[in-house]
């Protein structure tokens, strides 16, 4: 019965926290709000924040001992998957505004784009042309980075599902706002995983 809480749980946060930022309900609230819809990307995230505090303290309190650990030789692989996100998480907020993703230069000036850049422009440099969502994919090396136990068997595999569907709704919103220049930039980057920039960097090294 507890996993099933747990399941239930993470899957109500997880759907919520989408629909709150999809662009059908996003553009009801701009029609009822008006110059007070800049506020919402902050509201958003302290929402988002203050919800997952209970989800997260329950999935700790009925962790289990682990069936599978990150030990021995396998050490090295799991500071591996840390590195990765940690790198991914870094070098994605080199070339976001965090004054955007937070929701606070809405606040000021008003931003009104869905990329969160200065410039609401598309922008491939450093890790963005790597992978096209460097913060979605640092969270897959994190989170199957822990010891699991049942608990964090079933978290994992359902953030994992959320991230994809959340990753693949974002494109459906920025191939809307940016149209073929965005289709062309799916075409020469990939999106979670960079087989594009492999294959390419294993091309070039072929070529030489």
């Amino acid at each position: 019965m507890k996993y099933i809480i747990l399941a239930i749980l993470w899957i109500s946060y997880c759907t919520l926290h989408s629909a709150l930022i999809t662009p059908k309900f996003t553009n009801f609230l701009k029609k009822k709000l008006c110059d007070s819809f800049k506020y919402y990307r902050l509201f958003y995230n302290l929402v988002a924040l203050v919800l997952l505090i209970p989800v997260v303290f329950y999935t700790y309190s009925i962790r289990e001992t682990p069936f599978f650990m990150w030990e021995g030789y396998l050490i090295p692989v799991r500071f591996m998957l840390l590195a990765v996100g940690l790198l991914l998480f870094y070098t994605g907020a080199r070339q976001y505004d965090m004054s955007i993703f937070l929701g606070l230069k809405q606040i000021k000036e008003s931003v009104n784009h869905n990329l969160i850049n200065a410039t609401g422009k598309l922008n491939s440099n450093g890790i963005l042309g790597v992978v096209r969502h460097p913060f979605y994919a640092a969270i897959f090396p994190l989170i199957w980075a822990t010891n699991l136990d049942v608990t964090f068997l079933i978290v994992n595999i359902i953030l994992s599902i959320y991230v994809i569907i959340g990753t693949l709704l974002e494109e459906q919103k920025l191939v809307q706002e940016f149209g073929d220049e965005y289709r062309v930039y799916q075409r020469r980057v990939s999106m979670l995983f960079p087989m594009k920039w492999i294959l390419g960097k294993m091309n070039l090294e072929k070529d030489r």
